[in-house]
């Protein structure tokens, strides 16, 4: 979920699903305008914007997670002067034209920084019963305006606000990985949202994925907000993410419990060298280092970031540890349960519960607290699904493979935000 040590945003970046059907040429197809294309039967796709300089292609995603890019072949999509061809799964295709929705930009300032959103109101006229949410992204480093998911809750009836991150896209200021200053800019947006869509929306909140689980909820504490949902976020620190990321791979290694201790002993190692954000700690990693020795793990635990840290020389990570880790200004300790505690709003929360970068286990019991404790949590679990509520194919090894969202994600969302839950939603399950 940090970008410092990879993009695990995967909801933008990760391979499209790909399907039966008639292969199209990429050049023969031209790039439509980022949408919604509806059947005649209500039945629609979205696709997003294509990202400048990209060769990569539009793009889509259906309402039960079927996703990929329009130009590869095989694919069930292709678009044209903004009429997409559909092929469907009976044989044959269809042509989906795109719904009219009204898209307004604007730039807003937060804290001294210029930023750049785009307000999308679904097909047809004002309601002003309608929610509106402001979609707080993760950790990828790409822009936000146009991607697929802000159509995917347009076309389910929601008004969206989306924003390029600071750093990013038409945005200004620098990327950064600060929670608090991440919040203030999604307070912000709420405020700009609500300004732009004045008497054409109801209830108005924040939708936060993956690191926008920690940023959504802290900026609902400094925006007038009437909900806050969240898919795949954690209730825990990024220290306390990586030692979950740790022990979860020993487990599917087979560890024993010496070799689980010495893990357990190296995330406390590497806690120490990124709290102190690099002045201190770094005599412990190289005993600990030294004692782990060539023990076949070594090679390959991972982490966020401790299995780097192990693997490095002392001096190389006292020349170049803190630049290449701690960059992004990150909330190492960061109290998540502290915020949501301070919450008094409706919250929902989505679990991946095969979750390998964000492991649930921590999170799971931490809901399951507040909701005993009476707070107003509506929190499922979609089992078999990896982080992005991604579904998979997992071989010998336990190497994955992403096919497609899990099914009932998409709708739980836009219905949840709507207050029009309607179970169940795929294979998910309530956590109680």
């Amino acid at each position: 979920m940090l970008i410092v040590f990879r993009n695990c945003f995967a909801l933008l970046i990760l391979a499209g699903w790909m399907a039966t059907g008639a292969a199209v040429p990429a050049a023969a197809q031209a790039p439509c305008r980022a949408g919604i294309y509806r059947g005649g039967d209500g039945a629609f796709v979205v696709l997003g914007a294509s990202p400048p300089g990209s060769a990569s292609g539009q793009r889509y995603l259906f309402l039960d997670g079927r996703r990929g890019t329009a130009s590869d072949a095989g694919s069930p999509v292709t678009c044209a002067a903004d009429i997409a061809t559909v092929t469907m799964s009976a044989g044959g295709a269809q042509q989906w034209p795109r719904s009219e929705t009204n898209e307004t930009n604007a730039t807003f300032d937060s804290v001294a920084t210029p930023l750049a959103g785009q307000l999308i109101e679904p097909p047809g006229p004002a309601d002003p019963r309608r929610p509106l949410v402001v979609m707080v992204h993760g950790s990828e480093k790409t822009a936000a305006i146009g991607n697929v998911y802000a159509y995917m809750l347009a076309a389910q009836g929601v008004s969206v606000f989306v924003y390029d991150k600071r750093g990013t896209g038409r945005s200004g200021g620098d990327y950064t990985q600060n929670f608090e200053l991440l919040a203030d800019d999604a307070a912000a947006a709420l405020r700009q949202a609500r300004t732009m869509a004045a008497g054409r929306f109801g209830r108005a909140g924040f939708f936060g994925g993956s690191q926008g689980g920690w940023v959504a909820p802290l900026a609902a504490t400094r925006a007038p907000a009437d909900f806050v949902a969240i898919g795949f976020g954690l209730v825990v620190s990024p220290i306390e993410e990586d030692r979950a990321q740790l022990l979860d791979e020993a487990r599917r290694m087979h560890l024993d419990g010496h070799e689980i201790a010495r893990i357990e002993q190296l995330s406390r190692a590497t806690a120490t060298l990124v709290r102190s954000h690099f002045t201190q700690g770094y005599e412990g990693l190289a005993a600990l280092r030294a004692a782990i020795g060539r023990a076949p793990w070594a090679a390959t635990i991972a982490g966020e970031y401790s299995g780097d840290m192990l693997r490095m020389t002392d001096a190389d990570l006292r020349r170049i540890g803190r630049a290449r880790f701690d960059n992004l200004e990150l909330i190492w300790d960061y109290d998540a349960e502290a915020a949501l505690r301070r919450l008094h709003v409706p919250l929902l929360w989505v679990l991946a519960e095969q979750d390998r970068e964000a492991p649930i286990g921590e999170t799971r019991a931490v809901l399951s607290r507040l909701i005993a404790a009476g707070r107003p949590i509506d929190a499922f679990v979609f089992p078999d699904t990896d982080h992005g509520m991604f579904e998979y194919r997992q071989d010998a090894e336990g190497n994955r493979s992403v096919t497609r969202i899990t099914d009932g994600y998409l709708k739980l969302l836009a219905d949840w935000i709507k207050g029009d839950l309607r179970e169940p939603y795929g294979r998910s399950q309530r956590l109680h």
